[in-house]
């Protein structure tokens, strides 16, 4: 078996990586990226940009035998089982966030939808490799049965998550589930999601307080985010992205000007940015960024009628003290409004959850919805961070595309993230292992214990 002492750069390996949140925020708390699985080409090109670029600052240590392109977990799986064979015993984290659409109470929790089996591959890897640590994201679906006649309080055996946690119990691992909130780190927004943390039976042992010990780390991490953040409190919408307003009618004279960048077409403006940070957030988002290299700042193309809309909305809901609520069936009937998740903004609550679709949410100030750069900074992705592919695609395509707006909505919060790694790194340490070979004896030092061991 492998050292169980914390290595100053610890690795893992992301599957299901998406756009990189995950490990964005792994990379950021000190972990060393190897490789990542990704089967959307849109969400890898914006991976392979972010990771694997020469000037990458948390550039991934790519293995030659996997191309840098989309996978599929199978693919992988069954094209290279030797050369991850190779890998056990010698990766210290696998991480993942599995598809969670039929798992999520905004969709429509199917049952039978082939995704939900996701997790599945997930073991295979983790048999594979057999790492110290593991770390699973999902919505907190994951954890309430499905049956016929809809969602019920949880049993045993009945949940994806259980049996997930049985399947990496015949692993030999131990494994335990929190639901944790990213506004509690220092995120802008409300979104509850379940988090799984595993830590290898012979290292768990070693462990003072198991993987609980791990989840208190994690918590008091994320206290130190937010202080760092927003002084305890929340960040608030306004406090995430005032700077990139642009104001409406006359107000919004000079602070725009025509969108040239990926995807741009007659018509399209984006912010004339300047960089006047207000909060703390904004500064730590913007770090050295300039103006000039803010990525998809393009706005929406509304039409007159829409702004209009938008603007009534936003002021019913002012009068009504219900901003940051979904509009109810009656406003919905009284606005001529189809949808059925629409919400206006409040500019001093956390934003609510983003989703994939990019018209649920309307601007607090601004009669429009939000760019991707503003959904990438209430996800808590830096502005160097730079997004690939389509703004948004509709109809079938949906099904086999992943444009900017999803790639954003489907990401773990990187702050979230690296609170996960660090709280790991830092439990890890108390494990305090270190072998010495002293005159053909091995010498285990631990915290308040020295044991020798021939």
């Amino acid at each position: 078996m492998d050292n169980l002492g914390s290595p100053e750069k610890p690795t893992f390996i992301d599957l299901f990586s998406g756009c990189g949140g995950l490990s964005l925020g792994l990379s950021q708390s000190g972990w060393q990226g190897l490789f990542a699985i990704e089967r959307a080409e849109g969400a890898f090109e914006t991976f392979k940009s972010n990771f694997l670029d020469e000037a990458s600052s948390h550039r991934f240590e790519w293995p030659s035998w996997l191309p840098k392109n989309a996978h599929s977990i199978d693919d992988v799986l069954t094209d290279h089982e030797e050369e991850l064979r190779k890998l056990r015993n010698r990766v210290d984290l696998i991480a993942g966030g599995p598809p969670c659409q039929g798992f999520s109470f905004a969709g429509k929790r199917n049952s039978a939808d082939p995704r939900n089996k996701m997790f599945q591959r997930y073991v295979s890897f983790v048999k594979l490799i057999n790492p110290k640590f593991l770390v699973l994201e999902n919505v907190p679906g994951m954890n309430v049965a499905h049956t016929k006649s809809g969602n019920v309080s949880a049993k045993k055996g009945q949940t994806y998550y259980e049996k997930l946690r049985i399947a990496l119990g015949e692993l030999d691992y131990t494994v335990g589930e929190m639901i944790l909130d990213a506004a509690d780190f220092g995120v802008p927004q409300r979104r509850a999601r379940l988090v799984v943390i595993g830590v290898r039976s012979d290292l768990a042992r070693r462990l003072p307080t198991g993987v609980t010990g791990v989840f208190n780390c994690i918590a008091l991490e994320g206290k130190q985010q937010l202080q760092s953040l927003g002084q305890g409190k929340h960040v608030t919408a306004r406090q995430a992205i005032s700077d990139l307003e642009v104001g409406n009618g006359a107000a919004s004279n000079g602070r725009t000007l025509e969108y040239l960048g990926d995807g741009s077409r007659q018509g399209y403006f984006q912010k004339n940015y300047q960089a006047v940070l207000s909060s703390e957030y904004q500064r730590r988002m913007n770090e050295g960024v300039r103006p000039s290299e803010m990525d998809s700042m393009r706005l929406a193309r509304h039409s007159q009628d829409v702004r209009e809309r938008f603007k009534e909305i936003l002021e019913h809901c002012r009068r009504h003290r219900r901003l940051g609520m979904n509009l109810s069936a009656e406003d919905r009937e009284w606005f001529g409004l189809r949808k059925f998740r629409t919400v206006p903004m409040s500019a001093d609550m956390v934003s609510p959850t983003l989703t994939t679709l990019p018209d649920d949410i309307i601007h607090y100030a601004d009669w429009r919805i939000l760019t991707v750069r503003e959904c990438a900074r209430l996800q808590s992705f830096p502005d160097w961070f730079v997004f690939r592919s389509k703004y948004t695609t509709g109809g079938d395509r949906r099904k086999v595309e992943c444009p900017r707006y999803t790639q954003v909505g489907n990401a773990v919060p990187p702050l979230l993230a690296e609170a996960i790694g660090r709280g790991i790194r830092s439990a890890w340490s108390a494990v305090g292992v270190k072998v010495l070979k002293l005159s053909g004896k091995k010498t285990i030092y631990r915290k308040k214990e020295i044991m020798m061991v021939r």
